[in-house]
């Protein structure tokens, strides 16, 4: 059966006062911040090339876990310019939903700011390293994996920017440094009010058009990838966060889906025809296979930890 929904262009026209209110609200309740801040720039020093000394691994004062996922997360906010243009495609340049995006786009920007920064000055990272995977990274891009239909974007940024700021939090108390966790919860504090934005206009969608909204909620989560999937050691660094616990399967189900899903109401919604409870179905499905992936891998990593624990 296909699913009825409004137009792209008419759905952005019928949304722009949604847009318009939570972009004042978020103006209103944002608080400024400057990247300069938050930079412990009394640690710095010269490299080689200009006469000081270039970077040792014994200068970090970083764990594995608490570098792997710095670097993560900086390299995830380095890919702006692929993000901007995704979400500019699927939204307008024009009005309230122009000014959004901007707005939204210089706030994140700060993010990679601050966060290069700091690991400079404080020498947490081989310097030469960062900079060839970001080159990589950006060179590769973003993609998105979903058609490019707005309420798929709208629908991915929300549990995208949930996602990301449990990341930071996360990472912050990893590195066991107060400069350094002052800074990330500072970043996921932004991503915390861009995640309200999005989920507040995806709701708006969900009551404006139930069973397109609802197919393409469904189709986000099934497909769900961290923006971070092109970059280099991808896979290597999640699994390691994974097992220390910076972002894992059981974060992901209860800590990023299932609030964002219960504000939608997702389950107690009776506004769906045929089409959308086939897909609520499908994602009620795909959440219990979820779940029992969470208990499998948790049961994995409470083995490994015993091992390691007895061999220590």
């Amino acid at each position: 059966m296909t699913i009825s929904t409004p137009n792209q262009l008419e759905l952005l026209r019928e949304l722009e006062p949604t847009v318009e209110s939570g972009l004042n609200q978020h103006l209103s309740i944002a608080k400024d911040w400057h990247p300069h801040d938050y930079v412990p720039w009394d640690e710095g020093r010269n490299f080689a090339a200009l006469g000081g000394d270039d970077w040792a691994p014994e200068q970090s004062r970083l764990s594995e876990v608490a570098t792997a996922a710095m670097i993560t997360n900086l390299l995830t906010e380095d890919n702006l310019p692929s993000y901007h243009r995704e979400i500019t495609a699927s939204f307008s340049r024009e009005g309230a939903w122009g000014t959004w995006v901007n707005r939204w786009t210089a706030e994140e920007n700060r993010h990679g700011i601050v966060m290069r920064d700091f690991l400079t000055v404080t020498r947490s990272v081989d310097p030469v390293r960062l900079e060839e995977m970001r080159m990589a990274h950006m060179t590769t891009g973003l993609t998105s994996p979903m058609d490019g239909s707005f309420l798929h974007s709208v629908s991915y940024v929300t549990f995208q920017e949930l996602a990301t700021r449990l990341s930071h939090r996360n990472t912050g108390q990893a590195c066991a440094d107060a400069d350094a966790e002052r800074m990330l919860d500072r970043i996921a504090a932004d991503e915390n009010l861009h995640m309200v934005f999005y989920r507040t206009l995806a709701g708006a969608a969900l009551d404006l058009t139930p069973d397109a909204a609802m197919d393409a909620i469904t189709e986000v989560v099934i497909r769900f990838q961290m923006p971070g999937l092109s970059m280099p050691d991808f896979r290597r660094n999640a699994l390691l966060l994974a097992t220390h616990g910076i972002y894992d399967l059981r974060q992901h189900l209860d800590d990023v889906l299932w609030p964002v899903l219960r504000m939608w109401k997702v389950f107690d919604r009776n506004d769906f025809t045929a089409v959308g409870e086939r897909a609520r179905d499908r994602l009620a499905d795909h959440l219990e296979e979820l779940s029992r992936k969470a208990v499998r891998f948790e049961e994995t990593r409470e083995r490994l930890r015993a091992r390691e624990g007895a061999r220590a």
